[in-house]
């Protein structure tokens, strides 16, 4: 049977939808890992180093392709395996990252599915600038170590943070351990608002993150429906398991023998919006009919 080399930054336990989203894809091009297919699945932990280790392993075992999720995972995919067709899955921009040179007509041996998510950090800037129009000083939490996409992050969230007249200040978390100090600072610089960049990192925390948000009444916009489920005010971000869906059906035609090449970088253009009004009830904010109109789902 073919082998498919599964390789994520994040902890498998934290991306179980994501995981179930990859392999409906496969199954609607044919592919059942219990009868035709086996995936050789590597997790990084959030331990960015150990992703080049682990794709030299893959390549040592000759896996017919390599599904590259999340945007470390591509990245070191790219960089390691020049042989072995990839399957890219990213929130950041694949040419910016060097992973394709066009969406329409990607070179040599890798293509993909880009979520376009840190495209859309400065649009959680502005949603929390509307529901929040007398705070001047927010902030934006990175994860350092995720270096090929922090700093772009950082660049357009600041631009839009101009354009709105705010004092955006930037703080970094990497580990766990970081969180609090996270928190305590943002009382420290008297922000009133915070932007969670999205990657692995915090996607694996998301929950953590939330009730963090909720003990120190701190209104918090994040990327997926989970942070807004497990309390946090606002989220917003592309949806995806439809990213991970189309990475599983991209990665069952490689299988099939199409080449990497001749196939265009897909867009997972969908968005979506959740607001939990408990939260923003606990916080004495007032949402405004505009904003919960424009919402997928309010979280009451």
């Amino acid at each position: 049977m073919p082998v498919i080399g599964f390789i994520n930054a994040a902890s498998a336990q934290n991306y179980t939808r994501q995981l179930a989203a990859f392999l409906k894809g496969l199954g609607e091009v044919g592919y059942d890992e219990r009868r035709n297919v086996l995936i050789e699945y590597r997790w990084a932990d959030g331990q960015n180093d150990r992703l080049p280790a682990m794709l030299a392993d893959l390549v040592h075992r000759q896996v017919a392709v390599i599904a590259a999720t999340s945007t470390p995972a591509a990245v070191a995919a790219k960089a390691v395996a020049t042989n072995i067709p990839i399957v890219f899955e990213t929130g950041g921009d694949p040419i910016r990252l060097g992973l394709v040179s066009s969406l329409s007509r990607p070179d040599g041996n890798v293509t993909g599915v880009t979520q376009a998510s840190v495209e859309v950090s400065p649009k959680r800037l502005e949603l929390l600038h509307e529901l929040l129009p007398a705070v001047r000083v927010m902030a934006l939490l990175i994860d350092p170590t995720d270096s090929s996409t922090a700093k772009t992050t950082v660049s357009e969230v600041m631009a839009a943070a101009q354009s709105f007249g705010l004092q955006l200040h930037v703080l970094n978390a990497s580990n766990e351990r970081d969180f609090d100090g996270v928190f305590a600072k943002l009382m420290q610089l008297g922000a009133g608002g915070l932007v969670i960049a999205g990657g692995p990192f915090f996607v694996s925390h998301r929950e953590q993150l939330a009730a963090l948000t909720v003990r120190h009444a701190v209104p918090v916009v994040f990327q997926h429906r989970e942070f807004a489920a497990a309390g946090g005010l606002l989220s917003y971000g592309s949806d995806i398991t439809e990213s991970y869906r189309l990475t599983g059906i991209y990665t069952g035609r490689v299988l099939k023998g199409d080449k990497p090449a001749e196939l265009p970088v897909q867009q997972a253009t969908k968005v979506e919006l959740f607001i939990n009004l408990k939260t923003a009830n606990a916080l004495g904010l007032s949402v405004p009919n505009t904003l919960i109109g424009r919402a997928d789902e309010v979280i009451e």
